[in-house]
């Protein structure tokens, strides 16, 4: 009887503090319904404008878009109106293919030289042996610049670490942290040796694991997978080399859709972009080397290819010359040398940023193979979307700034600047699977919203100054109110 007494009262307890929470709950204010007012939104999809536009948000969602006329005649008296005047609206953009966790500053030649994936195996290992805390918050900084460029979702495709991604996408989605929705993947599928080689023996598992998960047979393949999925990722990823083969990779992409996630492959040579189509991947991350035939493969198995323009336009060279001569600079103040030492190194630093009167061949013959890669695509009729595989520092820009600027490089690299703007919103949302929640100012979608000054489909350029920024419904930036 006793024991019987006790659990009325725990349950009497128990029902009154959830009668309290609701009562407190339902106490609380509601957010204010926001109307964005701007002269002109672009459909990405259609190309169409609406002029003059409004877009209603109720909590982090998208009510009603349409004539300004039309949506204040019955919209709540305490609405919140945000008037960007004669701006641009556009949806938020989406970096199909990036690396948070990475920052890396250019290897000088000499480094370069002595390893056999020497522009990205020093860095990279560097990366893997620091601190999974340190790691974490470089990935937050990145995150918050990307998301104050404009960038309102990302797909982050490894280098994470075991489970950084997915930390950094719980602490954003609750509200921790400020930074673009985060599809997470977890470590990446790599055969042996894919990116780092020749480490010590009784060490290199141990270092190896911690950013990479090792295909080694189909069984070993879908037991990747797995492990994965112990940690609530949106996507898989895997890097596909001549190595790799079909049932491993088959195995691992049927494990992955049995758990309704989506494979994104890293394949550059035929050999790898071939085994990634016949096992049925979701999308192929850079495809520089892919034939006709295999778009026409591409496109009657509904693959999606993935653009990632990064050394477009010269862009290595720039960088590695930017970090050199930030170091020529640094060098000096550390050693505290005079004035005049100072001014020589300085001289010389901007002697080096000036770059050479001419432009490198090997840049302009890597440029011209991806202006026809771009085109051959555009011609094939293979769905697309873009990523910025963004992982470098660049002195004296932001990561979202250096991210949209590879955005850019594609109209350069002659795609037409509205389908730029569909690669990284209609396009890129479709790709992610998320068609129903991102990538188009419409009701029902997520209150993801950018605006410019311009028009980006006739000046593309104008994605570098995206002036306001909205996500979930909550103003990131707005750069209109001070003026």
């Amino acid at each position: 009887m006793k024991q019987l007494r006790s659990w009325l009262i725990i349950a009497a307890v128990i029902s009154s503090m959830v009668a309290s929470a609701t009562r407190a709950q339902q106490s609380l204010p509601t957010a204010r319904p926001i109307l964005v007012k701007a002269t002109r939104l672009l459909d990405p999809r259609t190309g169409n404008l609406l002029s003059p536009a409004a877009v209603l948000i109720e909590g982090n969602k998208i009510k009603e878009v349409g004539p300004p006329s039309q949506i204040e005649a019955h919209i709540p008296s305490d609405a919140k109106i945000i008037d960007l005047g004669s701006a641009m609206l556009l949806p938020g953009l989406i970096d199909g293919h990036t690396h948070l966790f990475m920052d890396i500053v250019q290897v000088p030649e000499a480094e370069r030289a002595r390893h056999l994936n020497g522009g990205y195996a020093p860095p990279q290992l560097l990366a893997i042996v620091e601190s999974p805390s340190k790691r974490v918050l470089l990935g937050a900084q990145m995150a918050r610049e990307d998301l104050e460029s404009g960038i309102t979702t990302v797909r982050n495709l490894g280098h994470s670490g075991i489970d950084g991604d997915t930390e950094l996408r719980d602490a954003i989605n609750a509200g921790r942290a400020s930074g673009p929705r985060i599809l997470a993947c977890g470590r990446k599928l790599v055969t042996r040796g894919a990116y780092v080689q020749n480490l010590n023996p009784a060490l290199a598992d141990a270092i190896l694991q911690q950013e990479f998960l090792f295909i080694e047979g189909a069984d070993r393949a879908r037991e990747a997978v797995r492990q994965n999925v112990f940690y609530n990722v949106d996507v898989i990823k895997v890097t596909a080399d001549e190595s790799l083969t079909a049932p491993e990779l088959t195995a691992a992409i049927e494990e992955a859709h049995r758990n309704h996630l989506k494979v994104a492959v890293h394949a550059i040579d035929k050999t790898s972009i071939q085994t990634a189509i016949d096992a049925r991947a979701d999308s192929i991350e850079h495809g520089n080397d892919i034939t006709e035939a295999q778009l026409r493969q591409m496109r009657d198995k509904g693959i999606f290819f993935d653009f990632t323009p990064t050394s477009y336009g010269a862009f290595f060279t720039k960088r590695s010359n930017a970090t050199i001569a930030e170091s020529l600079t640094l060098r000096s103040e550390r050693y505290g040398s005079d004035e005049r030492t100072r001014r020589w190194y300085q001289d010389l630093a901007q002697q080096i940023l000036k770059g050479a009167p001419f432009p490198d061949e090997s840049d302009l013959q890597d440029d011209q193979k991806y202006n026809s890669l771009v085109q051959r695509v555009l011609k094939s009729g293979v769905k697309f979307a873009a990523g910025t595989d963004m992982a470098w520092y660049y002195p004296r820009e932001t990561r979202g700034e250096n991210s949209i600027s590879r955005f850019v490089s594609l109209h350069d690299a002659g795609m037409p600047a509205l389908d730029v703007v569909r690669a990284i919103t209609t396009n890129a949302a479709e790709m992610l699977g998320w068609q129903d929640r991102i990538g188009a100012i419409e009701p029902g979608k997520f209150a993801d919203i950018v605006a410019v000054s311009g028009d980006p489909v006739a000046d593309i350029t104008e994605l570098e100054h995206i002036r306001f920024v909205m996500k979930d419904g909550s103003v990131v930036r707005n750069d209109f109110a001070a003026h």
